[in-house]
């Protein structure tokens, strides 16, 4: 049994706490969201150094499950579970890409990519949906009558969720705004299993639909709504500064949508201050698609009253969120960090993307609005060329394959693609092939 624990508790200060094996979603108080809350004080009895050695010891490990990246802070995570419920692909242990060529040329060479979609299911997700899907299965150990999992996603959740169920046994559901999700995130929760239902609507109506199915608790919502995410979704932060041999970065920039990833972000950061890990924070820039920015209209207003707006077709299709679930936790967790917000249209993200490409990324449409957002950041002073600068990767770029190709053959719409290298079509003619090689070289 472990030393250490955890509860939901209302995320607003309403009174009571409840079991992390109890289905429940939101407060019954105020109907706000949970949060998972630890004993700090028994955190506490293990001091920064200590924690340290702990998880340098444990990474890379063969040991399970501590060889996970998310499991390897298991006492910050869900100290009370068992091992052998636990559901991992051994997530997370993504590797920082240093994008000192890319840096350069924006103007903060000192600029990092974590590598995120490196994971097993190509997204960050697998961070969330480890802890979700084990706690499940302890749930169902346990007699809860839980039927199957089911998550309202633009791609990326619906994946994890059909990978991680898979892999523990459990049905899964999930719930996809038809012709909106790429064929290559399409297909990863078919191959793995999952009930697929593509519904005539976005991603909102969605998530409206899955809220409702779910409140029969046979079926047990995975969405960021639902706290446990939260909790394996922090480690990437934590994870980070321990490959900087805990030193903290002055950035992160990070895409947003739903904005379950820069609430957990900012917690697991604020958790190792908490606990003398760290002495410092960084600075958080939220990056939202112009075509679906709810949170930039309302950082414009100071967060003086809430913006949901109807969300444009944006090649960034995982943050095509106008209403996002997570709302008040990422305005916590921006004035928490002096975070700042800003937007990318399709041309700035989709060119974004392609100048990283041509430093050897191979970015995701998400990490382009990052990338395009961290220029802008460049360009108006807030963020200076002496600053360490981590740029958060949502999901590799090989689920993207289409916005890759239509990028290329200029045939993206809204986009001036002035980084396009399509494939020179040519006769089987040496000499031909060698002028057109002198011609191309002596340009590059």
């Amino acid at each position: 049994m472990s030393t250490y624990s955890a509860y939901f508790r209302c995320f607003r200060g309403c009174p009571g706490q409840w079991s992390l094996y109890e289905i429940i979603y939101t407060c019954p108080h105020c109907g706000g969201l949970l949060e998972v809350a630890h004993d700090t004080e028994a955190l506490r009895k293990r001091s920064g150094s200590a924690w340290m050695r702990l998880f340098e010891d444990r990474a890379g490990t063969t040991v399970w499950p501590f060889g996970s990246g998310v499991w390897r802070y298991k006492e910050w995570v869900v100290p009370s579970l068992d091992d052998e419920n636990i559901v991992s692909t051994f997530e997370g242990n993504t590797n920082l890409f240093r994008a000192t060529r890319l840096g350069e040329q924006i103007g903060v060479p000192d600029l990092w990519v974590k590598q995120s979609g490196n994971s097993h299911t190509g997204s960050f997700k697998d961070l969330g949906m480890t802890v979700l899907v084990s706690v499940v299965k302890q749930m169902i150990r346990q007699g809860k009558p839980i039927r199957a999992i089911a998550c309202a996603s633009t791609g990326d959740t619906s994946a994890s969720l059909a990978a991680y169920g898979a892999t523990a046994g459990i049905p899964t559901i999930v719930f996809l705004p038809q012709g909106k999700v790429s064929r290559e995130q399409l297909i990863q929760p078919i191959a793995n299993g999952a009930t697929v239902l593509a519904l005539d609507t976005d991603f909102d109506g969605c998530m409206a639909i899955v809220k409702e199915v779910t409140r029969d608790n046979t079926i047990y919502l995975a969405n960021s709504m639902n706290s446990l995410r939260i909790e394996g979704q922090k480690t990437v932060g934590i994870e980070v500064v321990q490959q900087f041999d805990w030193e903290v970065p002055d950035w992160f920039v990070i895409p947003v949508g739903n904005l379950g990833n820069i609430s957990a972000l900012g917690k697991g950061l604020l958790q190792m201050k908490e606990l003398g890990l760290i002495d410092r924070l960084p600075r958080l820039a939220a990056a939202q698609a112009a075509n679906a920015n709810p949170f930039y209209q309302a950082y414009l207003n100071g967060f003086r009253e809430r913006v949901q707006v109807k969300a444009r077709t944006t090649l960034a299709s995982a943050i095509q969120i106008g209403n996002p679930v997570s709302y008040e936790k990422a305005v916590a967790t921006l004035q928490a960090f002096d975070g700042v917000v800003e937007e990318a249209t399709e041309h700035e993200l989709a060119d974004a993307a392609a100048m990283a490409d041509r430093t050897g990324l191979y970015t995701c449409p998400h990490t382009g609005v990052a990338l395009a957002v961290l220029i802008k950041l460049v360009k108006k002073g807030i963020i200076r060329p002496h600053e360490r600068v981590v740029v958060i990767s949502t999901a590799h770029g090989l689920k993207f394959t289409q916005f890759k190709v239509g990028y290329h053959d200029d045939k993206l719409e809204g986009v001036e693609a002035h980084y396009a290298n399509p494939p020179i079509y040519l006769p089987a003619d040496v000499d031909i092939v060698r002028r057109t090689l002198d011609r191309k070289l002596k340009t590059a």
